[in-house]
């Protein structure tokens, strides 16, 4: 019982020193130097008028996500409808 006893501890120990290891190693990947954007990035940043006529995607990705969503629902909504159905129909037979 004492050999497990002692073996418990070192396992504690090496646990505890790992945990420390990987928290400072989170600290400093956390940790980052600020360095000021450049030109480039900024301009990379920057509003493009060439691209705005590509935006207009989005409103409409939105409208067939609804769509998708509400027939999901409706098929679902039909599969349970359809078990019932057979449940039901095996119960009078």
């Amino acid at each position: 019982m004492a050999f497990f006893l002692s073996n418990s501890n070192s396992f504690d120990r090496l646990r505890c020193s790992t945990h420390k290891i990987r928290q400072d190693s989170v600290v400093q990947s956390q940790r980052g130097f600020h360095v000021g954007l450049g030109e480039r990035e900024k301009a990379l940043l920057s509003d493009d008028p060439a691209l705005t006529k590509f935006r207009s995607y989005k409103p409409s990705v939105r409208k067939i996500k609804k769509i998708g969503d509400a027939l999901t629902i409706v098929v679902a909504a039909a599969c349970c409808y359809e078990i019932y159905q057979h449940i039901v129909q095996k119960k009078t037979a």
